[in-house]
């Protein structure tokens, strides 16, 4: 399968959407109309990187310095193509 996301590719949270922390549920949630998404930790430090500024190769590199890991590009781009899936991200 061809990925859309290559390095230069700027995700966005799509426009039905919205990222925010929800106390109480105690993680970070997907509001949108119909109701919410609970995201996990990894989930939700993706998207709060998908601000259709931040390049696939930023987010990446940010995700492993702040986190001090080592080859997630994999993982983060296996997340986008779900999270794109599910009409979470554009």
């Amino acid at each position: 399968m061809t990925t859309q996301w290559t390095d230069s590719a700027q995700p966005s949270i799509g426009t039905m959407y919205r990222l925010q922390w929800e106390d109480a549920q105690q993680c970070h949630v997907l509001l949108f109309p119909e109701g919410m998404i609970k995201l996990n930790g990894p989930a939700a430090e993706i998207l709060k990187r998908c601000d259709g500024k931040t390049s696939v190769a930023a987010l990446v590199a940010d995700l492993e310095t702040t986190f001090g890991e080592a080859d997630l590009r994999a993982d983060v781009i296996e997340f986008l193509e779900q999270a794109h899936g599910r009409h979470w991200i554009r």
